[in-house]
């Protein structure tokens, strides 16, 4: 190709340099052209697997909505052995109830993708969301229901228990651990309340400070009324078999003898698609709902943990339904002619 110029002219190699980044972003566009086609335009991007994605992709597949569901496969209970307080699935594993929720879609044609997402932008109406592999999706509308993700105590020991004999939620796992001896483990003051929690699962409650002696005397009080025991010596370490806490190691040498442990640290998000899109945040750190799972960016919706104090399985379904039938509601009306 000519470009019109003496071989040595000065501004050749400047038009050389022009022409080659126009044609690497020609070929970058056409390597994207098959996703960026309005034929392939979802009605609903939902973004996390879970029972709040799963129950809302089962209601826009049954109201013949074009979805596919993006997944990174990292659940958060996937620790747990059991998924309890589920009316009908009371008691199944978390992957046994996912595998479940995935086969009764397919009958509503609804696509499934096992990747994470890495970004998501919304202009003009639309949606534009990238995975990790550099493929994009568009869609009229997202949902977010990529979860929380729970603060551990770092004690030794730990990871091995977790969803086993460790447990964050007491009406998730209460039951199984009633009259057991229960630890709860809260340093400074933050275990109060679930130790006082517990008693209503056993009368054999301990908390834990972990060497800090920030309990007040009106804390110790209460405490004692409700026959609670207090230990502030600093935990060295957890020992148990097979997933079940049998001891906790104390600084001092003791050995404790515990069957179970809770604990209430706080949890994160698990992903910052919410904080990409400006999402409004509540002072605990879950996105802000408006009715019916709406946020406060038009055509973005937040279903399950990430965007509730009540974190529970069936309360994360219930909102995934409440989700779809609310995103296929403001699609019918956007369609009306």
């Amino acid at each position: 190709m000519a470009s019109g110029l003496p071989p040595n002219h000065t501004g050749a190699a400047k038009y050389n340099i022009i022409l080659q980044q126009g044609l690497s972003y020609l070929h970058a566009l056409r390597l994207k052209t098959p996703e960026l086609k309005v034929n392939n335009m979802y009605d609903v991007i939902i973004i996390g697997g879970g029972p709040a994605g799963l129950n809302a992709a089962m209601i826009l597949g049954r109201s013949r909505r074009k979805v596919i569901l993006l997944d990174s496969g990292k659940p958060r209970n996937r620790w747990a052995r059991n998924m309890n307080g589920f009316l009908s699935s009371d008691g199944m594993a978390p992957k046994e109830f996912i595998k479940k929720g995935r086969a009764e879609l397919a009958k509503y044609n609804v696509e499934l993708v096992n990747v994470e997402v890495v970004s998501a932008t919304h202009t003009k109406g639309n949606f534009v969301v990238d995975d990790k592999n550099g493929k994009v999706y568009r869609s009229r509308k997202l949902l977010l229901a990529t979860g929380l993700k729970d603060t551990l105590p770092e004690l030794e020991g730990v990871e091995e228990m977790y969803g086993k004999s460790i447990h964050h939620c007491p009406y998730c796992d209460g039951w199984e651990s009633r009259d057991k001896a229960i630890a709860v483990y809260g340093p400074e003051r933050h275990g109060i309340g679930q130790a006082l929690a517990m008693t209503n699962w056993s009368g054999d409650v301990t908390l834990y400070t972990d060497g800090t002696n920030d309990l007040r005397h009106e804390d110790l009080e209460l405490l004692k009324r409700n026959e609670v025991k207090v230990e502030r010596e600093k935990i060295v370490r957890l020992e148990g078999a097979d997933g079940m806490l049998q001891h906790i190691v104390l600084y001092n040498g003791e050995k404790r003898p515990q069957q179970a442990m809770f604990f209430s640290l706080g949890t994160d998000q698990q992903s910052d698609l919410g904080q990409q899109l400006g999402c409004e945040f509540t002072s605990d750190g879950v996105i802000k709902t408006r009715r019916l799972q709406h946020s406060n960016i038009p055509g973005l919706f937040v279903a399950g943990d990430a965007a509730r104090d009540m974190q529970m399985v069936i309360v994360a379904a219930a909102e995934g339904a409440k989700a779809g039938v609310a995103i296929n509601i403001e699609l019918q009306e956007e369609d009306r002619k």
